[in-house]
């Protein structure tokens, strides 16, 4: 079932087992107002277990691209399109959130994202192969981040 994600009354749902739930409820509401307010796009997440496809498709690009697996559980992802650009997204129990930008018309403008939630470590996975750059939010407090630009079709 999905759920439309609500950057003003900030809730944790379906992120209920993740150590970091409020930064990452954070994280997940910050992303639903960038959307809201660049694109008048409601977020909407999907349980990671109603949305294989989704979770293939992501998994696939990190594999064939930097050879990387996440440990970690997912649990939820949001995937569309706004304009030219396909957005996928996959909310991690560790806190982590992915996320790929594709831009449907210029293979120069494709990226996958890392998000790190306030108070989780890097994960292993990412570890020593990416920089993290600190961004602070009023709703997830300090967000890392880090991309890779995907080279890649998919």
């Amino acid at each position: 079932m999905s759920y439309i994600v609500d950057f003003k009354d900030v809730s944790t749902v379906g992120l209920e087992s993740s150590p970091v739930v409020d930064a990452l409820a954070g994280l997940r509401a910050n992303e639903a107002r960038y959307f809201m307010n660049k694109y008048k796009h409601e977020f909407t997440v999907v349980p990671a277990g109603e949305s294989q496809e989704t979770l293939d498709y992501v998994h696939r690009i990190l594999k064939e691209e930097r050879d990387i697996e996440f440990a970690a559980k997912p649990l939820e992802t949001s995937r569309f399109q706004v304009e030219n650009i396909k957005f996928t997204y996959v909310f991690y129990e560790d806190g982590l959130s992915v996320n790929v930008m594709y831009t449907v018309d210029d293979p120069k403008k494709r990226a996958v994202g890392f998000k790190l939630s306030d108070g989780m470590d890097i994960p292993k996975e990412l570890v020593e192969k990416f920089k993290f750059a600190r961004q602070k939010s009023k709703l997830a407090g300090t967000i890392r981040g880090s991309y890779f630009v995907i080279k890649g079709a998919y």
